[in-house]
């Protein structure tokens, strides 16, 4: 079995060979062809959306995804979230000496479709080898870079009471994936991470006119971490709706047995979308249309000044749900 070498990071023949074989040749595009420094990229004289993101991930593959999709889908997100539409992708690889280059494959050629589907280019990007024992496999960068339309305004200025929260399916698959896989649980059902791009998602809302006004991917911190964030930087309450969160049988099952909430746990292809209470069931009704969008439903609303999140129960009680301390699981993006 082929096994990567330090030398496949040291700048010599072997790295430029692996560069030109399992890079160049994989993500052919004209940008990445030039092998130069930098990629030149037009601008288009748009407004530019900037991100980037590492992925350190553990265990490298799980149901439903492995670390090179995610680390497309997230960084894909990222610009979506900010009502971007994404182009251009960096790829920076860190790899541990001795890493099977049979499980690189795998992962260069889940690149290879995630970005695809998204519809980005691998414009640019590094490798590194590290002696073996100082690493965990492989960790990966991407930046990304997209183009915001002149009439996309999102913002936590936009928020408004009685905006609507729509989120587009259940919640927590991608946490409690990771989670069976590096605990090795056997779970009954079609338990996988979510992990997806969500730009056609956010290209219907825009092109059928949706007013959106903030957007936000639910990752680290789960739907809570983040609405906590949104409402304590908008100044207004928000308020979840218990009997309409998405949340799959097999999700509850292993919060239940785990002691685990949901809301607080990973996902990599949802989005919470606040949209103008004149829009929100139209809104509904395209997301649904698409296949990462078939189980959308509206989750909560804008409720009034004050900087907190609720949540109204099943039994019809109003309580607080308070930033969570710490991700519950480390190590899942």
């Amino acid at each position: 079995m082929r096994k990567i070498e330090l030398a496949h990071g040291a700048g010599g023949i072997l790295m430029r060979e692996f560069i030109e074989k399992e890079i160049k040749e994989r993500f052919k595009n004209e940008e990445l062809s030039k092998l130069l420094d930098s990629a030149i990229l037009e601008n288009k004289s748009k407004r530019i959306a900037f991100t980037t993101d590492s992925y350190v991930v553990s265990p490298i593959f799980f149901p439903g995804g492995n670390i090179g999709e995610l680390a497309v889908n997230g960084t894909v997100n990222d610009l979506v979230a900010v009502g971007a539409f994404p182009e251009f992708i960096s790829l920076s690889l860190i790899i541990e000496e001795g890493f099977s280059f049979e499980d690189l494959e795998k992962i260069l050629d889940s690149i290879k479709y995630a970005s695809e589907k998204a519809r980005v280019k691998v414009v640019t990007g590094d490798t590194k080898v590290i002696e073996k024992g100082k690493g965990d496999g492989i960790f990966i960068n991407t930046s990304g870079i997209g183009f915001i339309p002149d009439d996309v305004d999102f913002g936590y200025h936009r928020i408004e009471e009685k905006d609507k929260l729509i989120i587009n399916g259940p919640i927590g698959l991608h946490g409690f994936s990771i989670l069976v896989a590096r605990e090795n649980i056997n779970v009954e059902g079609n338990l996988k991470s979510d992990t997806a791009p969500l730009i056609d998602l956010w290209k219907a809302l825009y092109e059928n006119g949706i007013e959106v006004h903030f957007m936000r991917d639910p990752t680290r911190g789960g739907v809570q971490g983040v609405l906590n964030e949104i409402a304590k930087e908008s100044g207004y309450d928000i308020i979840l709706f218990e009997e309409n969160l998405p949340i799959t049988d097999e999700v509850r099952g292993l919060s239940e047995i785990l002691g685990i909430d949901p809301l607080l746990m990973a996902n990599e292809g949802k989005m919470i979308f606040f949209v103008k209470e004149s829009d929100a069931e139209k809104a509904l009704k395209i997301l649904r249309e698409y296949e990462l969008g078939k189980e959308s439903k509206i989750i909560g609303e804008v409720y009034k000044k004050g900087g907190s999140l609720k949540l109204l129960t099943s039994l019809k009680v109003v309580r607080i749900l308070d930033m969570p301390y710490a991700d519950p699981l480390p190590r899942i993006c």
